[in-house]
C-alpha cells in the first residue's frame, strides 16, 4: 500500500462528479486567518439567521473576544491559579479587567423589564 493512499491531507482533492452531481449549491468556506473554522461557522450561522438574501448585515465579524477563549476567576486567588496555569501551558493572555474581580449590578437591574410592554405576551391578551 502506498502512502498517498491512506494520506490524504496533502493536497486538497477534487469533488467527485459522482457527489458534486446530486449537490447542487454546495459551497465550502474557511477562516481567512487560518486559525479557527469553528468559530466562523458559529458566526456564519448567525449571520445567516439575520440575512434576508438581499440586504448588507448589520454583524460583526468576530464578538468582543473573538476567536479566544474566556475564563472568568471569581476571587483573586482563582486569577492567581489561572495565571499561573496559563503560564505553565504558554498560553497568551489578556486581563480585560485589569485585576478588578469586582462584579456591579447595572443600574437598570431590577427596575426596567425587556418584556414589560411586549403586545403579545399572555398578560395582555386578557
Amino acid at each position: 500500500m502506498r502512502a498517498r493512499e491512506f494520506i490524504t491531507e496533502v493536497t486538497k482533492g477534487k469533488l467527485p462528479k459522482r457527489t458534486q452531481k446530486p449537490s447542487k449549491g454546495l459551497m465550502t468556506f474557511s477562516d481567512s486567518e487560518k486559525w479557527n473554522t469553528d468559530y466562523v461557522q458559529y458566526r456564519l450561522g448567525m449571520a445567516v439567521a439575520m440575512s434576508d438574501g438581499h440586504n448588507s448585515l448589520d454583524i460583526d465579524a468576530k464578538s468582543w473576544f473573538g476567536k479566544s477563549k474566556t475564563a472568568a476567576p471569581y476571587s483573586a486567588e482563582e486569577a492567581d491559579m489561572l495565571k499561573a496555569a496559563l503560564k505553565a501551558v504558554g498560553a497568551n493572555y489578556q486581563d480585560l479587567n485589569h485585576g478588578d474581580l469586582e462584579s456591579e449590578e447595572l443600574d437598570s437591574t431590577d427596575t426596567v423589564s425587556p418584556v414589560a410592554n411586549w403586545q403579545n405576551s399572555p398578560q395582555n391578551k386578557k
